[in-house]
């Protein structure tokens, strides 16, 4: 929609392709229906939270920020607010409200929009090979000088997301880096049918078999689910365990992670029982588990040191062990080789005429409102390039 948008503000004559009945499906979805649009963060921190290919994003940042992201909204008609880490919404808390006013923008620069149209190829000139002319779709051959490709990635299939725009690019040549699942709930092999707890301020690392160094170390919060865990610290711990999970990652839980070790084994002196002694600081079903874990009885009173040096082993380094993902992914990371692409224009250098803007990109970042202001950005830059 940013794409076209601004293509049309360019003078160009501008046909939006939607394979749903509608514009916006997965837009509507995002930050559980209010759209955290982007972040207030100054462009070197936004940068900071890209994991996959950050330098490749500096033009479309530059080009167009956040705040001119946040400015355009609000001439929109769409007022904002800030959270907590910076996030932005609308201050109505509806995702309907930032999709409406992108297609009121669209049809106030004529841009036509053809719903149910489901692109099916891309096609180039039979007589320049290098060359776009169009594309093929469900309804017929459209022809086209340009053509930007923004069909997100593999997430949320529901909603259009199937991949359709790596098939299209790979059709033409591009290389399409290896894609998977990130920012999704983590499936694990321990269950403890703790489903439904949530802990807050809870420490989080990962720890790859063989491996010193955790490749993620956070904090946060943390919700048990059926199959594994989940909630913001475990979306964000799962793009570093992407695409790795036969490499035997391990998860470290550490329930207090404001406590040092030496506070932590002051507690554990008290003359009381273990269960009463643990319950004065955890859930009672966290204490079951952690006891268990331990190998030590619940009316136990008094520790040795061995047994006192693994209980705070099972407090401050609980561990998981993650198997994959479940559920659907905010993002997918992965997709057309940015290597391929101009990061000046998002135009293809294999292709003329053939541009690429958001998640269909091998471009991701963390959680916080950076994917959509990738999404935001690129598209923006896309539509401006755009040449007669």
């Amino acid at each position: 929609m940013m794409a076209a948008l601004t293509a049309a503000q360019n003078g160009h004559i501008v046909t939006l392709l939607e394979k749903n009945a509608q514009l916006g499906k997965k837009l509507c979805l995002t930050g559980h229906g209010r759209c955290n649009l982007t972040n207030s963060a100054d462009i070197e921190e936004l940068l900071s939270q890209v994991i996959g290919n950050p330098s490749f994003l500096y033009s479309a940042f530059y080009t167009f920020s956040n705040q001119m992201l946040m400015d355009f909204f609000e001439a929109q008609g769409v007022p904002l607010k800030l959270e907590d880490k910076g996030r932005v919404f609308p201050t109505s808390n509806r995702a309907e409200d930032i999709v409406q006013a992108l297609e009121k923008a669209l049809l106030r620069e004529n841009v036509r929009i053809l719903l149910n149209h489901t692109v099916t190829g891309l096609k180039v000139d039979e007589n320049n090979k290098n060359r776009i002319c169009g594309v093929d779709t469900t309804h017929g051959f459209i022809r086209a000088n340009n053509v930007i490709v923004a069909t997100g990635g593999l997430t949320y299939p529901s909603t259009g997301s199937t991949g359709d725009g790596y098939r299209f690019a790979k059709s033409v040549g591009h290389n399409i880096t290896p894609r998977h699942p990130a920012l999704v709930a983590v499936k694990t092999k321990e269950n403890w049918g703790l489903a439904g707890l949530s802990l807050r301020d809870i420490g989080l690392s990962v720890v790859f078999h063989g491996e010193k160094r955790p490749v993620f170390k956070g904090q946060g919060e943390l919700l048990f689910t059926h199959t594994g865990i989940s909630g913001p610290l475990v979306f964000e711990t799962s793009r570093y365990m992407a695409g790795r999970y036969q490499e035997n990652p391990i998860i470290f839980l550490d329930l207090f992670p404001a406590l040092s070790s030496n506070v932590l084994a002051d507690i554990l002196n008290a003359g009381k029982s273990l269960k009463n002694l643990l319950s004065d600081f955890l859930p009672k079903s966290l204490v079951t588990v952690v006891l268990e874990q331990a190998g030590l009885p619940p009316d136990k009173k008094g520790l040795t040191k061995a047994e006192r040096a693994t209980l705070e082993s099972c407090i401050k380094k609980l561990q998981l062990t993650p198997t994959g993902t479940t559920g659907d992914a905010i993002i997918t990371i992965g997709g057309v080789d940015v290597s391929e692409i101009d990061p000046s224009t998002m135009s293809s250098k294999k292709i003329q005429g053939l541009y690429f803007a958001g998640e269909v990109l091998d471009v991701d970042a963390l959680t916080g409102g950076y994917n959509l202001q990738i999404a935001f950005s690129t598209g923006y830059l896309a539509g401006s390039s755009v040449k007669v």
